[in-house]
């Protein structure tokens, strides 16, 4: 394989714009991009032309406008690109307007009330920031989707306004320094995932509906000794893999590494980080071609959160930086005086916004599936809190005392004269258990499901930093004196937002009490958080950066509220028909043998030992009667949830979290019990130890 040769071949990348566009296509194609201007038509027509004449060289018959709906997956309408000659023949024809704007049915996607269902148009843009790819014989063009009144219906246009927003407000502040660029946000998640048996996986009616086990009991051996995290890597998963990253490669997508992770049957794939649009249409793209070539070598990706109990589930570290458009790092820590001064000044506004909108941040990564993991002593806990080192923390610390670092050198430390000591890069451990951490010249924010599109989570990232950064630079540019309002600004940022800092043990249960201590929000449930969207300090900040206006802001809670009450519904929904139609009548079945067993026992020698099959039956038995009444339980407590119109409800979510939740978990722990305790042929689903330990 020659990856070189491979990488992009299947993207309209900039070489291949330079070989399809004219000289004076490409370069104002190249301006409209980078000063964010409308697209001339005639221009469009002819870069339609070029893009469709590469397309057509690839095997490419039709053109999809490709977005991400309120749904975090993607979507896909395909044309092709026949157009009639009156002859009975047809030519391929695809023009400017095709390309930059098409129409679709927006009826059957979430609005959260944006529109009436009889209003059913909405429209995609073409997203010139994001290159156009072919795939499996259609030509995928990267789009923002809205209503035909113009809200937005998708996940990419607040993506896209958050990254506007901050671009502007970092190059106030570099303008300050005396640099003048534009500045965007970089991204690299990592995905980590499960890889099972596609046989067990399809026998499994929660895999299938969920996409994680509600019932299963533990298996004699799981992750306690740790021998799967960066263990050899099975012959089979390693063969998905190398088909994996070559279909990743052609598309352009920065896989970089892989590795077994903690739990059995885990694994993780880290992209090289690239521009965050990019990022997150690679991301997407990556979760679906996973799951693709999964099913290729007979296995199945899953992607939930939690999928098994007991074990490690998986999250998505999303990497997440700065940087000009010439590629200089601005959380690289530098050793001038000028540098440090300015690296403490964006430290300080990302410092600030963390501890300003805890909840924004619990809220991005809100979910049914993410609830199960977060502070499950696996991922970080539900709190937000800050990790910057020890060493760079006691710099911190020094600023706000007015203390030299070098304890050895007393006197005032001026953050704009006086050079600091070099700052250290990964001197001390990254502390797994923190939710936002910086990593030496990066933030790694580490609450993310591994199902989630990274764009919710980097969007209000980019919101609430372009906000810190926007008030910053309006202190600063009506300074008299910069240095002294610098230093002030500085200092008196970290006095006031240092209770966001923990670099201790955030699995620890004291954590919580300290957090409470320290005032900081603890949201432990997607119930608790999502009302906090549409708080009046948060509908202020986005509508002031023209991210969401009120309404899609309004819109986006209902969307999630209920998108959070109707996959637990289908859950319990799901634990229902399995206990009704599979495992109690296993159980039952089951219990008849050991009965017959007795009875048999009894007619050939009435004194003839059968004490444990008496006391397996009766163990079995009450089981079954406990797990009877639970599925009652639930069955009722689904129900008292109220008819699907109503889960958009800040009320019916609180049903579900507090109800039908504990419902679920008491069925389960019961029927757990009841699997380790029939027989093996008797039980209908595969077991976790099938499921895990992939062969």
């Amino acid at each position: 394989m020659n990856v070189p040769e491979l990488f992009g071949s299947m993207v309209f990348n900039e070489s291949a714009m330079q070989e399809y566009l004219p000289q004076d296509t490409y370069e104002a194609l190249k301006r409209t991009v980078a000063e964010g201007l409308p697209l001339d038509l005639a221009v469009a027509n002819v870069v339609a032309k070029g893009m469709k004449d590469w397309a057509l060289e690839r095997g490419a018959t039709h053109y999809t406008h490709w977005f991400h709906p309120l749904t975090s997956t993607t979507a896909e309408k395909h044309n092709s690109f026949i157009t009639p000659v009156g002859d009975g023949r047809v030519v391929m024809e695809f023009s400017g307007s095709q390309l930059v704007k098409g129409e679709s049915d927006a009826s059957s996607f979430p609005s959260g009330g944006l529109r009436a269902t009889f209003e059913a148009r909405g429209y995609t843009a073409w997203d010139p920031t994001s290159y156009a790819f072919v795939r499996e014989g259609t030509l995928y063009i990267p789009t923002a989707f809205c209503s035909h009144s113009g809200e937005s219906l998708d996940l990419k246009t607040p993506l896209l306004r958050s990254m506007e927003a901050l671009s502007q407000n970092a190059r106030r502040i570099l303008s300050l320094f005396g640099h003048d660029s534009h500045i965007t946000t970089t991204v690299g998640p990592e995905q980590e995932y499960f890889l099972v048996d596609r046989e067990y996986y399809e026998r499994r009616k929660d895999l299938t509906y969920t996409g994680r086990t509600l019932f299963g009991a533990a298996p004699p051996k799981a992750q306690e000794l740790d021998d799967h995290y960066y263990g050899f890597i099975k012959t089979r998963v390693s063969s998905y893999m190398r088909d994996l990253n070559e279909e990743l490669w052609k598309l352009g997508i920065l896989a970089k590494t892989e590795h077994n992770e903690v739990a059995p049957g885990q694994h993780e794939l880290a992209p090289i980080f690239t521009t965050t649009n990019l990022a997150t249409d690679h991301n997407q793209l990556t979760m679906e071609i996973m799951r693709k070539v999964a099913k290729r070598h007979d296995m199945a990706c899953l992607l939930h959160e939690k999928p098994f109990a007991g074990v490690n589930g998986s999250g998505k570290h999303v990497n997440w930086s700065m940087a000009t458009v010439d590629g200089v790092n601005l959380f690289a820590p530098g050793s001038s005086p000028a540098q440090n001064a300015q690296f403490l000044l964006l430290l300080a506004a990302v410092i600030k916004a963390v501890d300003t909108h805890q909840d924004l941040l619990r809220i991005s990564v809100a979910s049914a599936g993410n609830d199960r993991r977060l502070g499950q002593k696996e991922a970080p806990p539900a709190i937000i809190s800050m990790y910057i080192g020890e060493e760079l923390e006691a710099i911190l610390e020094a600023i706000v005392m007015r203390k030299q670092y070098n304890p050895q050198c007393p006197g005032e430390l001026r953050v704009g004269v006086d050079a600091l000591p070099v700052f250290p890069r990964d001197s001390t451990d990254r502390n797994r258990t923190s939710p936002f951490a910086f990593t030496g010249d990066k933030f790694e924010f580490r609450m993310p499901g591994s199902a989630q599109a990274i764009s919710e989570p980097v969007t209000v990232l980019n919101t609430i930093v372009a906000d810190i950064l926007g008030r910053f630079a309006e202190e600063l540019e009506q300074a008299e004196d910069f240095e002294a309002a610098l230093n002030d600004l500085i200092r008196n940022t970290i006095a006031a937002h240092r209770r966001i800092l923990f670099s201790g043990n955030g699995y620890d249960t004291s954590w919580v009490k300290e957090a409470e201590e320290r005032g900081l929000m603890n949201l432990p449930t997607t119930a608790d958080a999502l009302p906090h969207l549409t708080t009046p300090k948060n509908i202020a900040l986005f509508e002031k950066h023209g991210i969401y206006s009120k309404e899609e802001l309004f819109a986006r809670q209902e969307i999630l509220l209920e998108n959070y009450c109707k996959l637990l519904r289908i859950e319990a929904s799901t634990m229902v028909e399995m206990a009704w139609r599979d495992i109690l009548p296993a159980v039952v079945g089951y219990g008849r043998e050991l009965a017959e067993t007795i009875g048999a026992k009894k007619a050939v020698a009435p004194a003839l030992a059968c004490g444990a099959e008496t006391a397996l039956l009766d163990e079995v038995s009450t089981l079954s009667d406990t797990a009877h009444v639970r599925l009652n339980a639930l069955q009722n407590a689904i129900a008292a949830g109220g008819a699907l119109e109503t889960y958009g409800s800040p009320a019916a979510a609180r049903h579900f979290c507090t109800v039908v939740i504990p419902a679920m978990d008491a069925l389960r722990e019961t029927v757990d019990r009841l699997e380790v305790r029939t027989g093996k042929p008797w039980w209908p689903y595969p077991s976790y130890g099938k499921l895990i330990y992939l062969h």
